[in-house]
């Protein structure tokens, strides 16, 4: 794979990658430090996809198996709430914005808390991947990845304070 290709394979799914990041890693330093891993990982993994799943699937499993790799090899509470870096909607006024930032760190955090195969699930859930294409990133049944999402569900219910 040519510097061009890769790089085309980054820009693609840039986005996918920085949030998978942000649900390992809340410390922004970090982060940039493990969305350089993915990276590397990517580089090394991408002349082995023979095309069995979709480009992204891919991306998504080399992804989190980094993540997850960090996260235990981390073994240390979060040091920062950074609840991202995206621009704000423009259409929105202050107040709504301050609480959909307000949301949007809580349900990182609450994310961060669930145990790693759950956090897995619900990140690639929450990128909009079906259950089959969340099984095949994690190498799992879709039937197990239904029971992951369901577990999450009541979880992050639990930590967001709410009743399950």
């Amino acid at each position: 794979m040519s510097r061009d290709q890769f790089a085309a394979v980054l820009r693609e799914h840039a986005g996918l990658l920085a949030r998978i990041a942000a649900s390992y890693e809340a410390d922004p330093s970090l982060r940039d430090d493990l969305l350089q891993d993915i990276a590397l990982a990517l580089w090394r993994a991408l002349p082995a996809w023979r095309g069995e799943a979709a480009l992204k699937t891919f991306v998504a499993r080399v992804a989190h198996n980094r993540g997850a790799t960090h996260v235990l090899g981390q073994r240390r509470l979060p040091r920062s709430d950074a609840a991202g870096d995206e621009l704000p909607d423009l259409r929105l006024g202050p107040e709504e914005h301050a609480r959909l930032s307000q949301d949007l760190g809580r349900l990182q955090q609450a994310v961060r808390a669930l145990p790693l195969a759950l956090r897995q699930a619900v990140t690639l859930a929450l990128e909009g991947f079906s259950h089959a294409e969340i099984a095949a990133a994690l190498g799992a049944s879709a039937n197990s990845i239904a029971v992951r999402l369901s577990r999450a569900r009541v979880a992050l219910k639990s930590l967001l304070g709410e009743v399950p």
